[in-house]
């Protein structure tokens, strides 16, 4: 015979204990948690204990939740602190290569300004008219030693005139165009310039080599007094550089006179001063009669 499949808890004693049973846990249940709540809200201190047990058995996992918190933030923290730190950087290197561009405009303008009142000092010191030009060009890789400047005939400039920069003689004018003037530097083969040594009365003359030296004959011969170190002017000699204008320092010593350097050097002279001759051809004094004449 088929049981049915909704049979009713009456039938069986088993469901009707158990429907029972629950009920009466249900009813103690309820009474028990009103008589806590009860207790709970006229005597809170009655379930201190429960909550520090509780806090007790909940503290390993507190702890751990704790830890990876700070974890958290202290990897989040060292990845902002490193971001930002990268950011700061790029700043602070942004700024330095500004200031380093500052500092290297500023010192040129420093040298520039220093070389133009050489310039200026350069006039008003030599009490003479000069013109004052800009050194334009130069050959110094050539055969020949030529610079040209950026005066010519409308300015008063003529052939044979002296031209030096505030460090020393550069040369003289070997040509002159409407606004241009070519000039034979000292260091120039055809270049001879009367010397002397500046603290003595040793005379010579200074030819160029074409390699940025000079070579140095004195008209004395008999022992060298020329050291390593002297300081070569202009003697002033045949009436075409006035004396005293520095022209090189004595590099190596020879057996008749020396071997210079030059102290103007062209490629590093912006500014150079085109002088008027020292003293005319024609000023000189004429030449003794010969013997018999």
């Amino acid at each position: 015979m088929t049981v049915p499949q909704h049979r009713r808890p009456g039938f069986s004693k088993r469901a009707q204990f158990e429907i029972f049973t629950s009920y009466v846990a249900a009813v103690i249940g309820a009474v028990l948690g009103f008589v806590l709540l009860f207790v709970s809200l006229v005597h809170p201190a009655s379930f201190a204990f429960a909550r520090t047990a509780a806090g007790d058995i909940a503290e390993p996992v507190g702890q751990f939740s704790a830890g990876s918190r700070a974890a958290g933030k202290s990897i989040f923290a060292t990845i902002a602190g490193y971001i930002d730190a990268g950011s700061k950087n790029a700043a602070l290197r942004k700024e330095l290569q500004l200031a380093r561009a500052q500092l290297i405009e500023a010192q040129a303008i420093g040298e520039e300004n220093k070389r133009l009142k050489q310039v200026v000092r350069l006039r008003e010191t030599d009490g003479q008219p000069a013109a004052v030009a800009r050194l334009i060009g130069s050959t110094p890789s050539s055969s020949r030693r030529f610079a040209l400047i950026g005066v010519g005939r409308t300015d008063g400039i003529r052939e044979g005139q002296p031209v030096r920069s505030p460090v020393g003689l550069v040369g003289r004018v070997l040509e002159v165009g409407t606004n241009t003037a070519r000039v034979l530097l000292v260091t120039d083969a055809q270049s001879i310039v009367p010397v002397r040594r500046a603290n003595g009365n040793v005379a010579g003359f200074a030819q160029g080599q074409s390699d940025g030296t000079l070579v140095v004959r004195l008209i004395e011969m008999g022992i060298n007094p020329l050291r390593a170190g002297d300081v070569l002017v202009t003697s002033g000699s045949g009436g075409l550089y006035r004396p005293n204008v520095p022209v090189a320092v004595v590099r190596n010593v020879t057996r008749d006179g020396a071997v210079a350097r030059i102290l103007s050097d062209p490629a590093a002279s912006d500014f150079v001063t085109v002088e008027p001759i020292w003293l005319p051809i024609t000023d000189l004094p004429p030449p003794p009669p010969e013997p018999g004449a």
